[in-house]
């Protein structure tokens, strides 16, 4: 059977077409730089990498929102001659960012308008970047195939194991009974992925293998794995939460909304909305919210766009540390993944420098090679240090047919 994976994220959208339950993969792509703009607010030209029987092929429409990005992904499946009819799709799985306290499990999806989207639709203020584009991309597979079942699979899954003390604010406990206020996570679904990889690749048991996982894209988070489960991370009551991204600010002062309220007559909607779509990289350097724009712009000698990164680095750190103590400092490695993780060298290197008193040795010729999975530190560094390319597509697939009960 084949199964459509779906992984929109807030600016981009990513699919595999895969065979199951052979998890053989048929067509894959990624949809980048969605509503993608420069500093002065003008339109950047996407990119759509479509890859299929050895092929890899690329275009650059300027791609103004999701609706437009999936009307692509299914407009190539067509054209291209992998899929002669949309009719041959048996399901299709979407990664959902938000799923609060109403999901414990991947669900299927009861219609477009059914009471699963609307709860979807009712946690958009906890993943304003993401719950609203998932939504879309559920709207638009339902207008193509009607009949084939759906299944969400939430991030915030994975991050069900934290232990109270992870998961719970410093804040009113009523705000937490009455409207679930605490931290939930997101990009779960690629730190489980990820975290029972490297368990793989090392050659120790899950449950024994204890992982910093590293997601570095446009969104970006930190986990910290123990035996295979999620005792932490860095995102929080919503994806704003953690480390600076590509337009989100990160940790700030809670004081910066009112403050700039005041200052510049703004509301708290206009203030957070900024910290989650103008801030990040594009803020910081003035130039993009693409790191590929901003590698750019620092080796041309731009320093907001090298303190861009520097911020981001020294924040990862801090979570880094701070995961390795809570991990009793056992780790047996640090993971990089998602587009930056794996393809950004010199953030990596940027990193690891940093991580120098923990005895993390990075070996500069593996790091400069592009590859997929592969270790980049020296032997004799006290940690492990590995590039795996996350497969969140392949976790979204087998939940597909499982919730689907598809034979």
């Amino acid at each position: 059977m084949k199964i459509m994976a779906v992984n929109a994220g807030s600016s981009s959208i990513k699919f595999q077409l895969l065979e199951m339950p052979e998890e053989k993969l048929i067509a894959s792509g990624v949809v980048e730089k969605i509503g993608s703009v420069d500093g002065s607010g003008k339109p950047l030209n996407g990119i759509v990498t479509l890859k299929y029987n050895g092929k890899k092929e690329e275009t650059n429409p300027v791609i103004p929102t999701h609706k437009e990005g999936v009307q692509l992904i299914l407009d190539a499946l067509i054209d291209k001659g992998i899929l002669k009819s949309l009719d041959e799709i048996s399901g299709v799985g979407h990664r959902i960012v938000q799923g609060g306290e109403y999901f414990k499990d991947s669900t299927l999806v009861d219609g477009p308008n059914g009471t699963v989207v609307k709860k979807i639709a009712e946690l958009a203020d906890l993943a304003p970047l993401h719950n609203p584009a998932h939504i879309i991309g559920i709207k638009a597979f339902y207008n193509a195939l009607p009949s084939v079942p759906e299944v969400v699979v939430f991030d915030t899954v994975f991050h069900q194991t934290m232990p109270e003390e992870a998961y719970m604010y410093a804040t009113p406990y009523e705000w937490y009974e009455k409207y679930g206020i605490r931290k939930y996570g997101a990009h779960g679904t690629s730190h489980k992925y990820v975290s029972q990889r490297i368990a793989q690749l090392i050659n120790k048991p899950l449950e024994k293998t204890n992982t910093i996982v590293c997601h570095l894209g446009n969104g970006a988070s930190i986990s910290a794995v123990k035996g295979g489960k999620c005792v932490d991370t860095s995102m929080g009551l919503t994806p704003l939460e953690g480390i600076p991204m590509g337009t989100r600010s990160g940790n700030v002062d809670p004081t910066v909304v009112s403050y700039i309220c005041k200052k510049e007559g703004k509301t708290a909607e206009e203030v957070v909305n900024i910290l989650n779509k103008k801030s990040g990289y594009l803020g910081m350097s003035g130039r993009s919210n693409d790191a590929r724009d901003v590698t750019a712009g620092m080796n041309e000698g731009d320093h907001r766009c090298k303190l861009t990164f520097d911020v981001q680095a020294k924040r990862i750190c801090d979570y880094i540390a701070s995961y390795w103590l809570y991990l009793d400092g056992k780790v047996d490695a640090i993971c990089f993944t998602a587009g930056m993780g794996e393809n950004l060298k010199h953030l990596r290197k940027n990193i690891i420098d940093r991580l120098a008193p923990f005895g993390v040795k990075l070996d500069e010729k593996l790091n400069d090679t592009f590859s997929d999975e592969r270790i980049i530190s020296t032997p004799d560094s006290k940690i492990q240090v590995w590039i795996v390319p996350t497969n969140e597509e392949v976790m979204i697939a087998r939940d597909t047919v499982r919730v689907a009960g598809l034979k």
